[in-house]
């Protein structure tokens, strides 16, 4: 068995409407499904197909989808 990758917390999310990059920490209990641009304060929501904000704006995707793939948090 191939040993696991270390699951990555932090997630650089980028604002589609002003390019902000902000650095925030994920959650690990739950799905995050909006988020306030600390820049334009525009609310994220997460795209078609995605279960959150990071799957959608982040650099890393939440901590379930890293762990074991897409579908993996139960809502997408």
């Amino acid at each position: 068995m191939a040993p696991t990758q270390p699951v990555t917390l932090t997630s650089v999310l980028t604002c589609p409407v002003c390019q902000h990059a902000q650095a925030e920490q994920m959650p690990t209990d739950a799905c995050q499904w909006f988020y306030e641009c600390t820049s334009c304060h525009t609310l994220l929501k997460p795209l078609a197909g995605d279960c959150c904000v990071y799957c959608s704006y982040g650099s890393v995707p939440c901590p379930p989808i890293q762990e074991q793939g897409k579908g993996a948090c139960g809502c997408c």
